[in-house]
């Protein structure tokens, strides 16, 4: 048996398989999908390249699978199925409200005759994130996408005080989901206590349009917990 964690190295996901490990359920692999299209509406799309390091930090195995042609949804699905069929084993996911993604993994996990276990799914979206948090996840903000969250936030920490002003945003604008889980923003995780190390952040570029930002990441290492920081890294 395999149980597979989908993980695209956002918060989610990672708390996701987490709780997996610690419900009965050890996770096997971190499968990780890249699609081809950037404005993928079933699967997160910046900094994938960086689940690697996540995975070596936890001791976990890690498989990448790319979708090598930009065919949008049914492309996408297709080689989840590809990638999860020939085992038996849970399949986990970090999904909490999204029925667009729930009801089409439900449908990979049936043809592939796998359980869909989802820890997260319709739990209130600020508890969620509290939990996250309270369990000592570190978690970046690397894509803003909703015009209430400030652009100064990229490259930050997501914090409980910002949690609380997502929440007095929210009140206002109704639209706007505090785990980030219709797009508003994207999350990397770069230190959790069940990691060995921790991701470095070496080479990084900000770019920031009207109403959006991004942190893309181009070069990362792991610091093993105790050492020294690397000269000029940025944490």
């Amino acid at each position: 048996m395999t149980v597979s964690a989908l993980v695209s190295g956002g918060k989610d996901s990672i708390y996701a398989a987490y709780l997996a490990d610690t419900q009965g359920w050890p996770v096997d692999e971190l499968l990780t999908l890249r699609p081809a299209d950037p404005e993928s509406m079933m699967f997160h799309t910046p900094n994938l390249d960086l689940v690697a390091l996540q995975a070596e930090a936890w001791g976990k195995a890690h498989r990448s699978v790319a979708v090598a042609t930009p065919g949008g949804e049914p492309a996408e699905l297709a080689a989840l199925e590809r990638a999860l069929a020939g085992t038996r084993g849970p399949i986990v996911t970090g999904a909490i409200a999204s029925s667009y993604q729930w009801s089409r993994l439900l449908r990979v996990a049936d043809r592939v005759g796998r359980r869909l276990y989802a820890p997260l799914w319709r739990k209130a979206a600020g508890r969620v994130v509290r939990e996250e948090l309270a369990a000592g996840l570190e978690v970046l903000l690397v894509q803003l996408a909703a015009e209430p969250l400030p652009l100064g936030w990229i490259g930050g920490q997501l914090t409980v005080d910002r949690l609380e002003q997502l929440e007095r945003t929210a009140t206002a604008v109704r639209a706007v989901n505090v785990a980030g889980e219709g797009g508003e923003y994207e999350t990397l995780v770069v230190d959790a206590p069940f990691f060995r190390a921790r991701l470095e952040l070496d080479r990084i570029r900000t770019v920031v349009g009207a109403a959006t930002a991004r942190l893309d990441v181009s070069s990362a290492h792991l610091k093993r917990k105790g050492e020294a920081a690397a000269p000029g890294a940025v944490p």
